[in-house]
């Protein structure tokens, strides 16, 4: 090799040496440096000729960090290569820095070890930035798994990617079972297809989907949730999304025995007026969409009057609770009776006939009147009634005009002697 080829190896050796973004020495067996590249001497904040034949003493407080010449030690005593982090107190700053160093020891051509070299990556700022994530996401853990919401994130081929742990406790598996698994394998396909619905919605419209969610637990209970699902677009992944399910079973079943109370009468749990009505509209729609028969049976209770007189409310209401109970025991289940108040009753009786309406009110008023009712005393009452019957018709405008024709009905039942049934005209 000529002079200019060996003088243009040694210089593109010293390029790669001061712009390899690490700090490089070496150093004797004594520990003193034989070189170091521009980064140690920006480092040090010394030029070249004022570090070489210095030890480590001279710019790191090893009585602070003694890591830097336990490393060099060993490297130099052993024979062996290191690769390792070190923690060092830089003396002119008082600063700790965190290097990724490399250390081998540097032989002659007896393979006698004559000294070392280290390369040495600054790893501070990478490090302070892993401690930071840690505490982030042990924070972000601790709010996820003590929130008071089953949080979960899937993918759009249904996967689990993440659940907390309350998530994981309603599925009743570990959370490292859960995650990577798709729903269908963890819940029965029916319960996975009904979350799905949702899932579904928020990743083709791209939009957050709120609703109420049900799902049975592995103990039977059925638990009602307030999900929210939030797709993850904005954050440039389009085939995740978020869920948030809150656990709503007890404002549900609240909100259920609300609603129960509102439509069924207190004393004998027949519908109430408000929700006879209701459902009396819907079926007169029904019944003209499908052109099928509607028939309306109006009761009233005989002589009622002399029961609360001679009973009391007590007894009137024992009365109430027989009558209704019997109403039940002889209708079909598709029949919906009503208190509409006081002894008023009434039954909505669905694809019956005048002909059919007319002997099932015959039947009521027979067989109420054999009916053994105990009252206080004891006494045994049998309690008669009257009823009208109307059959829905063309010229009826709607299911008031229905009521109002089953009401002359029953009028005219009592005019004629009560305890007995009349047709509409």
């Amino acid at each position: 090799m000529t002079d200019q080829a060996l003088l243009d190896e040694v210089l593109g050796l010293r390029t790669i040496l001061e712009n390899v973004g690490a700090y490089i020495y070496t150093k004797d067996l004594d520990g003193r440096y034989t070189y170091v590249n521009s980064l140690v001497c920006q480092l040090f904040g010394r030029t070249l000729a004022e570090i070489v034949g210095q030890t480590d003493e001279a710019f790191f407080d090893l009585h602070l960090s003694d890591e830097l010449r336990r490393n060099d030690r060993f490297v130099l005593e052993s024979g062996q290569t290191i690769t390792r982090e070190e923690h060092n107190v830089v003396r002119e700053t008082g600063d700790t820095r965190i290097y990724w160093t490399v250390k081998t020891p540097v032989r002659n051509a007896q393979g006698v070890i004559v000294g070392m070299c280290g390369i040495s990556t600054d790893i501070t700022e990478r490090k302070a930035l892993e401690r930071a994530l840690a505490e982030q996401k042990q924070l972000l853990d601790t709010v996820l798994n003590n929130a008071d919401a089953n949080i979960y994130m899937k993918s759009l081929d249904r996967r689990f990617l993440y659940v907390n742990s309350q998530c994981a406790s309603l599925l009743a598996r570990p959370v490292e079972e859960i995650t990577g698994k798709r729903d269908i394998e963890l819940l029965p396909a029916e319960v996975a297809d009904h979350f799905w619905e949702m899932d579904r919605k928020a990743f083709e419209t791209h939009a957050r989907q709120a609703g109420e969610e049900s799902y049975t637990a592995p103990d039977g209970r059925t638990l009602h949730y307030w999900s929210i699902k939030v797709p993850l677009d904005h954050l440039g992944y389009p085939d995740r999304l978020i869920g948030f399910s809150s656990e709503i079973t007890e404002l549900y079943q609240l909100k259920e025995e609300l609603r129960r109370q509102a439509n069924t009468d207190a004393l004998t749990s027949t519908s109430s007026r408000r929700h006879f009505i209701e459902q009396a509209l819907h079926q007169v729609e029904q019944a003209r969409r499908y052109q099928q028969p509607l028939s309306l049976l109006a009761l009233d209770l005989d002589h009622f009057k002399r029961v609360n007189d001679r009973y009391g409310h007590a007894g009137g209401d024992a009365v109430l609770v027989a009558v209704a109970g019997f109403f039940r025991r002889t209708v079909r289940t598709a029949d919906l009776i009503g208190r509409l108040g006081g002894e008023e009753f009434a039954i909505l009786l669905p694809n019956t006939d005048a002909a059919a309406a007319y002997a099932l009110a015959g039947r009521l008023c027979s067989g109420l009147s054999e009916l053994d009712i105990t009252l206080p005393g004891p006494q045994l009452h049998h309690q008669k009634t009257s009823i009208g019957v109307a059959t829905l018709g063309e010229h009826d405008t709607g299911f008031e005009a229905l009521l109002a024709r089953a009401d002359r009905a029953l009028y005219a039942a009592k005019h004629a002697g009560r305890n007995r049934v009349r047709r509409a005209d």
